[in-house]
């Protein structure tokens, strides 16, 4: 196949063979000169049911798409491409078996597997750790691996259009994300560990089955926009009251931080003193007391932007603990009591 004429060589460094119904591509028909001056390679919308080892002989290349073919597999010789930082596979037949073993060596930034058939993420993805963006939208995933906090790096993860239930708190350990996009999930629950997300701008939920949302998310204060539309919390609002009584280790320990009995690291084992540290202290300001694990779940109703009422999940100390704020949504004077967010705070929330 050659180079020569108006499609192959789009310009400096730009390799475009896309939209030619290519069944086969060849890097034998590419000048050795083209080869090390090629910084992007544009295969999109052909016929390409695999690619060729030869791949790897375009060593300077940083752009690879090969989005809207037939592949199946990524071959070996895209882990030669060392200088890679974006690959883009959008809309093929890629799934958990397809990529390379060393695909993890790569050096990528930008990641994009969105329409594909991928039933988990393949933890080769998991050692991308320079990688900024990750696209896995319209999958078939069912769930987050937990060793997506390695990806420190990210600052977008788009994983819409998927079976995913569940967030795994462990995204929270993702310090530069600023875009969270989980729309069109099965999604019942927010983590309340999402308030470590100090970076997030944006967080797509819509299209899921919430029906309501930590109070924590209210500490997210670089959030500008927040989708909820298509959710059971924006549909009916729900009100439940849970409580598991306490442990005797739990009453123990709710005595000491009450009331500030004095400790030392040589007076309890390890294990005691690591749990003391994990007191959680009563939202309520009329009442001192903390909890660990044994507290009452409750529905809280909190204006955004004075526009729109949002159930947010709330935690008490106990069954007697009266919270500050009433939980009935058709209570008048209820709104002068809440809490509210306003509105340079969060800039959008997309209800409908």
């Amino acid at each position: 196949m050659e180079v020569s004429g108006g499609a192959a060589a789009a310009g400096d460094g730009v390799l475009d063979f896309s939209r030619l119904s290519l069944g086969t591509f060849s890097a034998d028909g590419v000048s050795e000169q083209r080869r090390r001056d090629a910084r992007q390679l544009h295969l999109s919308h052909n016929r390409l049911a695999s690619l060729p080892s030869s791949l790897g002989v375009f060593r300077n290349l940083e752009f690879l798409d090969v989005s809207n073919n037939g592949l199946s597999a990524i071959c070996e010789g895209v882990t030669r491409l060392g200088r890679l930082k974006t690959l883009v596979a959008k809309n093929n037949r890629l799934d958990e078996s397809s990529l390379p073993k060393d695909f993890g060596s790569l050096q990528l930034e930008v990641l994009n597997f969105s329409g594909n058939r991928f039933e988990e993420i393949p933890l080769q993805c998991m050692k991308l750790l320079r990688l900024q963006s990750l696209s896995l939208g319209g999958n078939r995933l069912r769930s987050i691996p937990a060793e997506i906090e390695n990806l420190t790096s990210l600052e977008l993860l788009y994983l819409g259009g998927n079976l995913i239930t569940a967030i795994p708190p462990e995204v929270a350990n993702l310090p530069w994300l600023s875009y969270l996009v989980l729309c069109d999930n099965r999604i019942q629950s927010v983590p309340p560990q999402l308030t470590r997300l100090h970076s997030l701008r944006s967080l797509s939920l819509h299209n899921n089955l919430l029906t309501y949302l930590p109070r924590e998310i209210l500490c997210l204060v670089q959030l500008q926009e927040l989708s909820l539309r298509g959710n059971p919390l924006v549909v009916r609002f729900v009100k439940e009251m849970t409580y598991d009584p306490p442990s005797l280790l739990e009453f123990a320990g709710r005595t000491i931080k009450s009331r500030n009995i004095p400790y030392y690291p040589g007076d309890l084992p390890s294990n005691l003193l690591n749990y003391l540290d994990f007191a959680s202290k009563c939202p309520n300001p009329k009442c001192a007391g903390v909890y660990f694990d044994s507290c009452v779940r409750q529905i809280k109703f909190v204006d955004f932007c004075g526009k729109y009422r949002l159930p947010l999940m709330h935690y008490l100390c106990s069954p007697e603990c009266t919270s500050p704020c009433s939980s009935n949504p058709q209570s008048d004077a209820e709104s002068e009591d809440e809490s509210s967010v306003p509105a340079y705070r969060l800039q959008r929330v997309l209800l409908g």
